[in-house]
């Protein structure tokens, strides 16, 4: 446990070789944990892979569910300050940073604050968490599932003033999370999670969905995920300054040219659309892109990916041996 500020401890380990590369793993979410399967995507006698839980959340307290939680100390700053702290309490250097999902927004966001601690990034499942991005997946994903989203709607109205086209859904679930009522918020973090567990799922072939996962987390593991979602969410929506840079994350992008960095992300992936990897890579046009057709939100081949992404940095500092997608 490393002790932050505002009386936070962030949980942390490390694993793979003494003295092997380093590298940063950072997860989903927001709100997510450290699952022991990030590992086996970095070779262990090569890398020194270290797994950061980010505050709030998992093993990290006090957790995003309890009282002594405070939303106001935990931002995209602290977040990037927890960063730091760790590299500097285990005497990194530079490492190579990996994100998924939330974790590449949070992996971008920690390279344009100390680019020169950064060796390269891997980004699977990319997502910058823009305004646009945010509204898609709270909202306009229900064209695809508009039966499961009608479910989650209908709980948020029950709890709140927010109507369909009144207002973000995710403003409106994030004053529920932040507020007394325990009832709410339980009602609203199963809904949630319902509707994460519907929607991530597209694209996935079906011998790999997943039919229990984040519906059967303890519940106060899904009151403290639902709680920073839309905390974040809702905040990177508005652009609010101190979270975001001034123009958003993507119109500073550009300040990474010349950094190794390999994308991997599902075509059919309607959680988070290829069109963000893609407005990535307009940005820092040698930046790799691996679209991978057969899956969404995650998969197979896109782990497999993965792994032979950082097999090349281990090799040759940088991703010509990645291959293609299948």
């Amino acid at each position: 446990m490393l002790a932050a500020r505002a009386g936070h401890q962030v949980y942390w380990e490390v694993s793979g070789a003494r003295d092997g590369i380093p590298v940063l793993y950072l997860h989903g979410g927001p709100g997510g944990v450290l699952h022991e399967g990030y590992r086996r995507r970095f070779d262990p006698e090569k890398y020194r892979i270290i797994g950061l839980q980010q505050r709030g959340a998992g093993r990290s307290t006090p957790t995003a569910g309890s009282p002594e939680h405070r939303l106001e100390d935990n931002t995209t700053a602290h977040l990037l300050e927890d960063i730091e702290a760790l590299r500097e309490h285990l005497g990194v250097e530079r490492w190579l940073v990996c994100g998924v999902s939330w974790g590449s927004t949070l992996a971008l966001h920690h390279a344009l604050a100390h680019t020169d601690r950064v060796l390269g990034l891997v980004l699977v499942c990319v997502t910058t968490t823009s305004p646009t991005e945010v509204e898609w997946i709270s909202e306009g994903a229900s064209m695809f599932y508009p039966e499961a989203w009608a479910e989650l709607a209908s709980v948020v109205e029950q709890h709140s003033d927010w109507k369909p086209g009144r207002g973000r859904l995710v403003d409106a679930m994030t004053a529920v999370m932040a507020g007394d009522d325990a009832e709410a918020r339980l009602d609203l973090a199963l809904a949630w999670m319902a509707w994460e567990e519907t929607h991530i799922q597209i694209g996935l072939p079906v011998d790999q969905l997943r039919p229990v996962g984040m519906c059967e987390k303890p519940v106060d593991q899904q009151i403290a995920f639902t709680t920073l979602v839309g905390h974040f969410w809702s905040h990177h929506a508005a652009q609010t300054p101190g979270w975001v840079p001034e123009g958003g994350l993507l119109a500073h992008l550009g300040q990474l040219q010349g950094l190794p960095i390999c994308m991997v992300h599902g075509r059919r992936d309607v959680s988070g659309p290829l069109s963000t990897a893609w407005a990535v890579k307009a940005e820092l046009p040698t930046a790799q892109l691996h679209v991978v057709e057969s899956e969404g939100h995650g998969g197979a081949h896109m782990m497999d990916l993965w792994r032979r992404a950082t097999d090349s940095f281990a090799a040759t500092g940088g991703f010509e041996m990645v291959g293609q997608a299948r």
